[in-house]
């Protein structure tokens, strides 16, 4: 009776062992369960840093955001995972497509060149020599520049020759309202910090007495800086794909083993466990079927063996099952972790070009696309809540006799402060933009019709009451403003051109004064 009562004690501390493994068995699947959750969540958020560069790449990486919602969906995620990457390879051959067609375009040029007579015979060697060397194929955009950079170097050196060779060209009207429009075009460019010092070079040689041969240089270097940035953004881009496509190609690869593994090792741990329970029914039968105390015994001990090995090759299944999670969450993170860095760098260069591309770069004002943007949104409340809506434009009174007299330099400081006396005008629900050139427009909600000219008279007064000194020269900068309320069911650019239309009166009525469309 005592060693049946030790058997029975021996088989509870059994059960209770292996309850115990199976609520360990829960904590690791849980565990594990949660970092792939965490996973998934981090490829969904990735996913999103990866919108605008193929309409069909966005709408395979929505679908996989949504079927990545849970670990449960994984399955159904994978074939979208091999879509993803077949689209990040075809976004890859898309650029090396471009970049073949661009140097089709550049041996075009070339054999337009060497077109040229008068091209001396060592250029003529050179450009053989280059000719020769774009038959080979360009593998990313930084060998594609530097391509174009030698065929403006060879234009540059044609056109002195030709310049040497005759007599000095004159200035011109035309040439001068070319310098004009370029260091306009300069101003509202945004370059790198390490260029604006060159262009403010170019800026102050333009506002000066310009040559035909200055002229062209600072065409060409413009031209050569902006496609130095151009290329640093194809070449951004085009690295995060390739660190983008590796990643998903390498979780993609992970998930899968994790997910078959899984399975395999649900499996054997079934069968395991029905080998368990069918050990310990044997027992169950043994206790009952069997008087012999020593034949009891034997069979006790023999299904207690069994049940031991079954427990100790469960226990063995779970040590290599964590074992092989940890490395695959390493090899993972350690993926992920080199992505994540790139996708961070990706994005603030994404945020910050964004901001740049709704920003003025001289006045820091919001520029033309900003304004567009937020017409379109004062005009929705508009619509929606009817209370009286304004567009204002203000232009600069004689602002060309300020560039003509002073230079460039001079009306782009005149700009920057007008700009900020017309944003310090305003409150926070209103705005303020640089249209383009001298002219500003201002959006203003919310302003009953008694009091619109007062407040557009104030921020005129405010303009001109600026302490403007050039050359140690005192002057006063004054501005026209023309302004409409939004009428009915009139569209917002319909008012735009009434305001418009209001400034052009007071331009031709003395300037330095508001009219208002009523």
């Amino acid at each position: 009776m005592k060693d049946s009562n030790a058997t029975v004690t021996q088989l509870a501390l059994l059960q209770q062992k292996l309850h115990s493994a199976k609520l360990a068995l829960d904590e690791v699947n849980e565990d594990r369960n949660a970092k792939l959750q965490t996973l998934l969540q981090f490829i969904g958020h990735l996913s999103l840093a990866c919108k605008g560069q193929n309409l069909e790449l966005d709408n395979k990486l929505a679908k996989l955001r949504h079927n990545l919602n849970t670990f449960e969906r994984v399955d159904e995620a994978l074939p979208e995972l091999v879509d993803v990457e077949r689209l990040l390879k075809g976004q890859y051959h898309h650029v090396m497509v471009q970049l073949e067609e661009s140097r089709a375009g550049l041996a075009q040029v070339i054999r337009q060149i060497q077109r040229v007579n008068s091209v001396p015979e060592k250029l003529k060697k050179e450009i053989n020599y280059f000719k020769q060397d774009l038959a080979k194929p360009f593998h990313t955009v930084w060998e594609y520049i530097p391509k174009v950079k030698q065929i403006i170097g060879f234009y540059d050196t044609i056109l002195q020759q030709q310049f040497n060779e005759t007599e000095k060209l004159d200035v011109l009207p035309k040439h001068r309202q070319l310098a004009h429009e370029l260091a306009q075009m300069i101003s509202e460019i945004e370059f790198r910090k390490d260029q604006r010092d060159q262009v403010l070079v170019i800026k102050e040689m333009l506002a000066s007495d310009i040559e035909i041969d200055n002229l062209l240089e600072a065409y060409q270097t413009i031209l050569s800086l902006l496609l130095d940035n151009i290329a640093r953004e194809k070449s951004a881009s085009q690295e995060f794909l390739y660190a983008l496509n590796d990643a998903l190609a390498a979780v993609r690869e992970v998930v899968s083993e994790s997910y078959n593994h899984n399975q395999r090792s649900f499996q054997l741990k079934t069968q395991l466990n029905r080998e368990i329970n069918s050990r310990v029914d044997n027992v169950g039968e043994a206790i009952i079927d069997t008087d012999d105390i020593v034949d009891l015994k034997a069979r006790l001990t023999e299904q207690l063996n069994s049940i031991r090995s079954a427990l100790a090759r469960k226990e063995a299944l779970e040590q290599r099952e964590q074992a092989l999670l940890r490395k695959s969450m390493e090899t993972m993170r350690k993926e992920l972790n080199e992505l994540s860095n790139e996708a961070n760098t990706y994005k603030e260069r994404l945020f910050e070009q964004q901001k740049l591309n709704l920003l003025d770069s001289l006045t820091q004002l919001p520029n033309r696309a900003a304004l567009e943007e937020r017409m379109e949104l004062e005009y929705r409340n508009y619509q929606r809540h009817k209370s009286p809506l304004w567009i204002a434009v203000a232009d600069i009174d004689h602002f060309k006799s300020i560039n003509d007299s002073f230079g460039h330099s001079t009306g782009d400081k005149t700009l920057q402060v007008i700009a900020m006396a017309l944003k310090n005008s305003l409150r926070d629900t209103e705005f303020v933009a640089r249209y383009g050139g001298e002219e500003f427009v201002l959006i203003l909600p919310d302003i009953d019709d008694s009091d619109i000219a007062q407040l557009l008279n104030r921020v005129r007064e405010k303009v001109k009451n600026i302490p403007f000194k050039f050359k140690n020269q005192r002057i006063t900068v004054t501005v026209s403003i023309g302004a409409a309320r939004v009428m009915g069911n009139e569209l917002i650019h319909e008012t735009f051109e009434r305001a418009d239309a209001a400034l052009y009166k007071a331009k031709h009525e003395s300037r330095d004064r508001v009219v208002i469309d009523v």
